[in-house]
């Protein structure tokens, strides 16, 4: 940096020409007076952002803001009564679904959730899908700076990574608190949030949401029963596929990236009008997604594994439930299509969970996925469906959504061949042959 400690243009800034530069300027007064940010005031200012923490994320605090949100609106705590009713409608589907698909139950334990309740249930699955991204994102924030700006400028970089982690936490509390006023189960995004084996549903969530319905509660009750319990055999029976979803958001987090001067300009825009004496207006920082960067290119390739995996899981709960209802019950085509939709476009609290962490979790093509399993069952049976899930170089890609009747359209049912000459096909195939 060619300006000196002291020098009228403010070259006491250590971060000046850096994308902190307008950041730090504003909360200390550099750009007016020339002077290094007072550090008591800057500590003083972001408070409430930096209470002491372990890793990336300040937890606590994202829970209870998480918690603060949910109670802007009633959540009362599941009765007797409905606690009763989810237990009995996920044995229902259970029984249901025996017929459906070879993977046995995977339900241990049944839950009725308030949302604060999937709040706190939810919560460690969380941090595993989400430290990766908030810790990528500070380490990138920190690599902006030019080396010299980070030689000069140690106690204040310590502050940075704190204040960091402390909007992060408070996107993602807002995130969660939001999401928890539309989620319906605890696999409802697709993912397995809930412990293992618990199959858990939101009673206010789906009061409220079969309120829209012309279909009775019971009904929706049962079939939203169904789909949990389809979640909860795919991934107790398939034991790659958590850690192959997981592996998607942490490629997803390693290709973050960060471009200096772009960088710059987003804060300069944000901090303009913000009042730097006024604590409270550093809220309109955390509302106006600071971190909300251009995903690179890796993001985009990891994005779209993701993306296509959970279409793949929720077209595959969409088939087998559809195959359950088929012949018992009337209103399972409308709540097909009602679940289809609301899975595909994503509701106002997912989207606002994706605008503020960076992270989309919809399968667009979620129909597609559905009509790719429901044609393999019609043309070689469930076995032959279900067995694609045996390891993920078996899985449908992005092309196979593209011409969902055409995948292993002329494979021959594994019925044709003896368990020596399947293993070695097989064997051939993982090994690239």
């Amino acid at each position: 940096m060619s300006d000196q400690p002291g020098s009228p243009d403010g070259g006491q800034n250590p971060f000046k020409g850096t994308p902190f530069e307008q950041l730090f300027g504003a909360l200390g007064g550099v750009a007016g007076g020339g002077q290094m940010p007072d550090l008591n005031a800057l500590m003083g200012q972001l408070q409430f952002l930096m209470q002491p923490h372990d890793g990336p994320i300040n937890w606590d605090f994202a829970l209870d803001l998480a918690r603060k949100t949910v109670a802007q609106s009633p959540d009362p705590s599941p009765t007797e009564r409905q606690k009763n009713a989810v237990a009995d409608a996920v044995r229902l589907a259970d029984h249901w679904l025996d017929e459906t698909t070879g993977f046995p139950s995977g339900v241990s334990s049944t839950a009725a959730w308030s949302r604060a309740e999937w709040i706190v249930g939810t919560t460690d699955v969380w941090k595993v899908l989400i430290e990766p991204i908030a810790e990528s994102s500070v380490q990138a924030l920190g690599s902006a700076l030019p080396d010299d700006a980070q030689a000069m400028s140690g106690p204040i970089l310590g502050i940075l990574g704190k204040a960091v982690g402390g909007m992060l936490a408070s996107q993602i509390g807002s995130g969660l608190g939001t999401l928890a006023s539309e989620v319906l189960s605890g696999s409802d995004i697709g993912l397995p949030l809930a412990a293992p084996g618990r199959a858990a549903i939101v009673t206010a969530n789906v009061a409220e949401f079969a309120a829209d319905l012309d279909v009775s509660d019971d009904d929706v009750l049962l079939y939203l029963a169904l789909r949990e319990a389809a979640h909860q055999r795919l991934f107790a029976h398939v034991p790659w596929l958590r850690e192959h979803l997981i592996g998607a958001v942490a490629d997803y987090a390693r290709g973050i990236e960060i471009n200096a001067a772009g960088m710059q300009a987003r804060m300069e825009e944000q901090m303009r009008g913000i009042d730097p004496t006024n604590p409270e207006s550093m809220q309109q920082l955390l509302e106006g997604g600071l971190f909300d960067l251009p995903r690179s290119p890796d993001q985009d390739a990891a994005l779209q594994r993701l993306e296509v995996t959970l279409a793949l899981v929720e077209g595959w709960v969409d088939e087998v439930v559809g195959q359950a209802t088929a012949e018992r019950m009337p209103s399972a085509a409308r709540l097909q299509e009602a679940f289809r939709r609301r899975r595909a476009a994503g509701g106002p609290a997912e989207q606002t969970f994706a605008t503020l962490v960076g992270l989309e979790l919809r399968p667009r093509r979620l129909r597609d996925a559905s009509t790719l399993w429901g044609s393999l069952r019609t043309r070689q049976g469930v076995e032959a469906r279900d067995g694609v899930w045996m390891h993920p170089h078996l899985l449908p890609s992005a092309a196979d959504l593209d011409d969902p009747l055409g995948f292993r359209e002329d494979a021959g049912a594994p019925e044709q061949l003896s368990d020596e000459d399947f293993d070695a096909e097989l064997k051939k195939l993982l090994d690239g042959q």
